[in-house]
């Protein structure tokens, strides 16, 4: 795949795996329209390229995102930019215009790679939120959060009323929500929001070793589905709606190609070589699964 250009973004890809930048380091990389839709196309290639195994996400310079940039239109849902067809900074719904925080959040969920958050500074407003989709958060030292709408007389977006009870519980997401305040690296770990908190020069490479644990380790159709079980089993009304995609991806990848080389590389004390690739060789788990529209 050829390394794209983006305006808001760095874009790099080593040995399966991509790294995403957000480099707009000026501004601690506040969010924009264009950073917005650079985000978007970024997973959409990260997702097409069967070459890329994780993907890790971190900011240029002193911040990770430090919120919307507040030039740009006040908030993730009131920008007012134009933009060409292909690449639509704004879809209104019957009046509505969709949160581009949430449209990046959406997109973050549904990859069929594992995300990997490297924050390494400031990560406030919808550079806190747009972290709760991806899978394994890592912070430095430096790295600052804060959920801070209600300072801000706004609310909040990104999808995190979704997230971020999930995954800090509910108590904790609403202290954080409600008093809009801005805590450090080891509250985060704490209470649960982050994984582990490293200094700051050792932060991208501890990404990078949980990035390589996944890619030279494991079947990349067998990651992409247990990503999704995992997240998807999270709206499950019963467990018997896990049974059911479970023993559908038992049946489907008991007898893959990937099967038998994971077995055969176990008994041979070799490394694996998948032959499967997610583009050509996923299963759908959930035949009866509608994708939900946003509909208001």
């Amino acid at each position: 795949m050829k390394t794209p250009a983006f305006e808001t973004l760095l874009f790099a890809k080593e040995d399966g795996v991509a790294t995403i930048t957000l480099n707009r380091p000026d501004r601690l990389n506040a969010f924009t329209p264009e950073m917005m839709r650079d985000l978007i196309e970024a997973f959409d290639l990260t997702d097409a390229d069967d070459e890329v195994r994780a993907v890790i996400v971190t900011g240029a310079g002193r911040g990770f995102c430090a919120g919307a940039d507040l030039g740009s239109g006040g908030g993730t849902s009131t920008f007012d930019h134009t933009a060409d067809e292909a690449r639509p900074l704004q879809i209104k719904v019957n009046g509505v215009r969709r949160d581009g925080g949430g449209r990046v959040s959406l997109r973050i969920y549904d990859s069929l790679k594992p995300v990997i958050a490297a924050v390494n500074g400031a990560a406030v407003g919808v550079g806190a939120t747009m972290q709760l989709p991806m899978d394994i958060r890592i912070a430095s030292t430096a790295a600052k959060f804060g959920f801070v709408f209600a300072r801000r007389g706004i609310v909040p977006e990104a999808c995190s009323s979704y997230f971020l009870p999930r995954v800090v519980g509910i108590q904790t997401a609403l202290e954080w929500t409600m008093t809009g305040r801005v805590f450090g690296a080891e509250e985060a770990l704490a209470r649960g929001l982050v994984r582990s908190v490293h200094a700051p020069e050792e932060l991208l490479g501890a990404a990078k070793a949980i990035a390589r644990e996944i890619a030279d380790n494991t079947a990349p159709v067998s990651v992409a589905l247990a990503r999704q079980m995992l997240w998807r089993g999270l709206e499950a009304r019963h467990p018997m709606e896990a049974h059911i995609a479970e023993s559908y991806g038992i049946m489907a990848r008991g007898v893959s190609d990937d099967a038998k080389e994971g077995i055969a590389s176990f008994l041979e004390k070799r490394a694996p070589a998948y032959p499967n690739a997610v583009s050509s060789d996923l299963p759908n788990l959930w035949p009866k699964r509608v994708e939900p529209e946003f509909e208001v």
